[in-house]
């Protein structure tokens, strides 16, 4: 038994040395380092930091290092590392009506104070390979910048001096934390928020496309994407007031959903909700609508069996880490489990030739 641990012991640390070196690549190739990482692969540090519920951009840069681009991997290590670090404290609630804006857009109104802001995107470009981008020492032009300085109302606030929309529903009930505590159902719209923010990018805006094809009578606009900056103010007990501690990058997304009204509610527009760290509007977009979804119970309509509208198969399986551990311990060694149900075949093998044996033998 000391033999065999010992050999996979051997074993275990030859594969950590292929795997560094296959991390590493050509040493003919410059190294990554994690500043470029961190200011080139921006969108991808902004998802390992929503995922991984940590705003650190170096931290999440080096996680895609250490996991050689995959960013499961590189969320597993900053959840992982997060659970290291003491707690002294908690943040107010921020307030996205300041946020200084980079990027600003509405599919519901054409004029709104402070402009349409289109910001850096993708939207608009003709996805062609740019092999201008293989050559080194590339310096893109400074852009014009036509953000306005300042915050600026959000759009949902038109709908709502009219009536047209609910109201945000506030609570100041303290959540539940999902990062201390374990998921549990029945969950409110502030523990299902928080999960969605965790959730996988991709699971997500499946269940979010799910809902546009049918599957939830969920017909959404995007009634305003904001991308920007926000203060985080704490509250210090021996000055007696709060102080700002810095600013973090936020995605905020806010959806007008068609709502004809219930045995409860007056026809209006109905709220989807999404809030992501970074540059991250995929996934902000895809939380909003699946947010609605979620509501159907709260908004007195009718359960139509679409995934997306049930909360426990959406929140148990948007989880990418908890799925990527459950999915990838069958690799793991299941010598004694495999062995048993092979002996268990087997022997239902011969109890059935057997039985055969015996119709065969009274046939003739």
């Amino acid at each position: 038994m000391y033999v065999a641990v010992k050999g996979g012991e051997r074993a275990i640390q030859n594969a950590h040395a292929w795997l560094a070196e296959e991390r590493r690549g050509d040493t003919s190739v410059a190294e990554l380092s994690v500043p470029q990482i961190r200011e080139q692969l921006s969108l991808a540090v902004n998802r390992v930091m929503a995922e991984g519920s940590l705003y650190d951009p170096d931290l999440a840069a080096l996680a895609i290092k250490q996991a050689r681009g995959d960013l499961i991997e590189a969320i597993f290590l900053i959840r992982a590392y997060r659970t290291t670090l003491p707690r002294f404290g908690a943040s107010a609630p921020v307030d996205t009506g300041d946020m200084a804006c980079d990027r600003r857009i509405s599919a519901t109104f054409k004029d709104l104070p402070g402009g349409q802001v289109l910001g850096p995107t993708f939207d608009y470009t003709h996805r062609l390979l740019d092999f201008k981008l293989a050559a080194d020492g590339e310096t893109p032009d400074a852009p014009m910048r036509n953000a306005e300085p300042g915050p600026v109302p959000h759009v949902t606030e038109f709908l709502n001096r009219e009536g047209l929309i609910e109201e945000a529903p506030h609570d100041d009930t303290t959540p539940p934390d999902l990062t201390r505590e374990p998921l549990e159902m029945p969950a409110d719209r502030a523990l299902r928020l928080q999960a969605l923010t965790r959730a996988d990018e991709g699971f997500t805006l499946s269940m979010a496309y799910s809902t546009q094809r049918g599957y939830a009578r969920n017909h959404a606009f995007v009634g305003e994407l904001r991308i920007g900056t926000v203060p985080v103010e704490m509250e210090i007990p021996e000055l007696g007031f709060a102080i700002e501690i810095g600013e973090v990058t936020l995605t905020e997304c806010e959806t007008v959903n068609q709502f004809k009204g219930s045995k409860t509610e007056p026809p209006q527009f109905t709220r989807g909700y999404g809030l992501v760290f970074g540059q991250t509007e995929r996934k902000a977009i895809s939380m909003a609508l699946v947010d609605r979804a979620l509501r159907w119970e709260e908004l007195g309509e009718d359960n139509v069996g679409a995934p997306a509208q049930d909360a426990e198969f959406v929140l148990y399986h948007a989880d990418n880490i908890q799925a990527t551990g459950f999915l990838e311990h069958i690799k793991l060694p299941h010598y004694v489990d495999f062995q048993s149900e092979l002996e268990l075949v087997r022997k239902l093998r011969r109890e059935v030739e057997a039985s055969q044996g015996q119709h065969q033998e009274a046939a003739e």
